[in-house]
């Protein structure tokens, strides 16, 4: 695991805790750095055991740099609470963050296919099941990448602190301080104007709840 700096006492090691924040997000910023200058992307990703995979257009400029070599690191953060202290300075946010780091594997045309059903599966279980698979041109239009999860190349901070108070004794007295969880609900799916009276499929229902249907 990389070193923390700032705030050591945050550091988790716990590989469990870090499965479970990635399990838990769909997004991070996969980050290098291209003739000099920084380049940071938005990305889904979905973890499949002890590596994590990434996809996106061959065009994707990103991609291409990374899958020609270039190191990168893919950043992954959940909020999970405000928390309000006495005062505005003290007053901070409840997260858990990640960095995942390492040179990406380029996937070939039977790995990639078999990588895009499994990210596929992560996102929403069960629906590689109930559409097409995907088709030549598809996966020749998409470029997959394998990010290992290598011990020393990735790094887990949580805060989940309670407010810290003041320097002066008093001042927090007369304060309300606390957290103000945030969370996270997926509502009942909205179907598009073409899908109008299909019944919603079983692997969307289970995102939700029987009750969506």
């Amino acid at each position: 695991m990389d070193r923390l700096h700032r705030f050591p006492e945050q550091g988790v090691a716990d590989r469990a805790a870090l499965d479970g924040l990635l399990d838990s997000q769909w997004v991070g910023v996969l980050a290098c750095v291209v003739d000099g200058c920084p380049l940071a992307v938005p990305m889904l990703y979905a973890r499949d055991g002890d590596r994590l995979l990434l996809h996106g257009s061959t065009g994707a400029g990103a991609l291409r740099e990374v899958a020609a070599g270039a190191p990168a690191v893919l950043t992954v953060i959940a909020l999970d609470a405000l928390v309000v202290a006495p005062t505005t300075f003290e007053s901070s946010v409840n997260y858990r963050s990640a960095t995942v780091r390492g040179p990406l594997e380029t996937l070939d045309d039977e790995a990639r296919a078999v990588a895009l059903d499994t990210f596929s599966e992560v996102l929403v279980p069960g629906r590689t099941a109930e559409v097409r698979p995907s088709n030549r041109k598809e996966l020749a239009a998409t470029l997959a990448l394998s990010l290992p999860i290598r011990p020393g190349g990735w790094l887990l901070k949580v805060a989940a602190d309670w407010p810290a108070t003041p320097a002066e004794a008093d001042a927090a007295e007369d304060v309300w301080s606390g957290l103000v969880p945030v969370r996270t609900v997926l509502d009942p799916p909205v179907p598009a104007p073409w899908a109008t009276g299909l019944p919603v499929p079983e692997s969307v229902r289970r995102l939700t709840g029987p009750d969506d249907a």
